[in-house]
């Protein structure tokens, strides 16, 4: 059965399939239709949604609710996401599993409202004190924000951190028939809870890798949290090996599990000399620039990448081995360019292939690039 939705319609859908009860956010463009669809089904399975009087309030009213046990979600676009730094920040810092959803659209500053862009790539990274990483998957079209939302949410619980989906306004905003049976499930696992019976601490764990186990607030247990420096029991401290350790583990979670995290598309040509990159909305264009090189008699390969953070580093020099040059194709200034040409060899060519009129890049500016054409 095929069924017109949007992107929008297919990351509430798969919200709510994963299990989510919770929804704060603040209308802006173009991911007020999250809001939309969540305010008005999420409370039909017995869940709570809820219009923050800002983006500041929505990251607030998540946080608690994840902190109390609750499954959050929220969505907004790059200047909600510059209202949500400080508390992404504490997100990251309370270790609270939480799925944030950003519908680019140009920039800076207010930018173009209605204009899709991808220049939130590096924002989403490094947009918080401290520079501690970070997972954000990209969807490519609807049925795949419906899956990937799913896994944005079995991330977050796995990991115990806030998730980013970073989609675009064409992909959120676009409808398209889509194929019931393409809306593919993932698995969400469920929270990792401390039992009931046995001594908790609230940042408790024998290595930097360990996940510490959740224990919700109103609970069993004594819970203890704070976004300052602190030790195991959640006590502000200022003895450097209690922060070390803190600190380090919140790398290091991530950090060791950047093969489990990876997710990327590869069709690789043996003996191809370009690789095509690319993520999101532009994957379609690059898609369609090695079918036409391929019909033409070139040998191309191509990488769709769906796990921009932390980099599939493993899976991008696979790719690259072999070919002379790559072509990067993205909505910004070459923003993920710089981690292709940190991977790349000193003998690689790295081709950037961008645009910031609002346009969507052509299949034959791709191909121009690359010199298929």
């Amino acid at each position: 059965m095929r069924e017109f939705i949007n992107g929008a319609e297919a990351i509430a859908r798969g919200a709510l399939r994963a299990g989510c009860n919770f929804f704060a956010g603040y209308p802006i463009t173009p991911a007020t239709p999250i809001l939309l669809h969540m305010t008005r089904e999420l409370p039909k399975l017995g869940g709570t949604a809820i219009q923050a009087e800002d983006e500041i309030a929505a990251m607030g009213l998540c946080i608690g609710a994840a902190l109390a046990g609750r499954r959050a979600m929220t969505a907004t676009s790059g200047p909600g996401i510059s209202l949500y730094s400080e508390s992404i920040g504490a997100a990251i810092m309370l270790e609270t599993p939480l799925v944030i959803v950003d519908v680019q659209r140009m920039g800076p500053a207010t930018g173009g409202a209605t204009t899709g862009a991808q220049g939130d790539v590096q924002f989403l990274r490094w947009g918080t004190s401290g520079g501690y990483p970070v997972i954000v998957l990209a969807p490519t079209c609807a049925a795949e924000c419906y899956t990937l939302t799913q896994r944005a949410f079995d991330l977050a619980e796995r990991f115990r951190c806030p998730v980013f989906i970073a989609t675009d306004k064409e992909t959120a905003l676009d409808n398209v028939a889509v194929d019931v049976s393409d809306l593919n499930d993932v698995t969400v696992r469920q929270r990792q809870v401390a039992p009931a019976d046995e001594e908790y601490t609230s940042f408790g764990f024998e290595c930097p890798e360990q996940i510490p186990p959740y224990s919700p607030l109103g609970g069993p247990h004594l819970v203890r949290l704070t976004t300052s420096a602190h030790d195991a029991q959640g006590y502000l401290t200022k003895n450097p090996t209690d922060i070390r350790r803190i600190n380090e583990h919140l790398a290091a979670k991530i950090e060791s599990a950047i093969d489990e995290i990876a997710l990327v598309k590869a069709e690789l040509q043996p003996g191809a000399e370009t690789l095509l990159l690319s993520y999101g909305i532009t994957t379609r264009s690059m898609e369609d620039a090695a079918l036409i090189a391929r019909q033409a008699g070139a040998k191309v390969s191509t990488l769709t990448v769906y796990s921009l953070w932390p980099v599939p580093e493993r899976a991008i020099r696979d790719a690259l081995a072999g070919v002379k040059r790559v072509v990067v194709a993205e909505l910004n200034l070459g923003q993920y360019r710089r981690e292709i040409e940190r991977l790349a060899k000193d003998s690689q060519q790295v081709i950037g292939v961008h645009r910031l009129d609002g346009d969507l890049i052509s299949p034959d500016e791709i191909l121009e690039s690359g010199g298929l054409r």
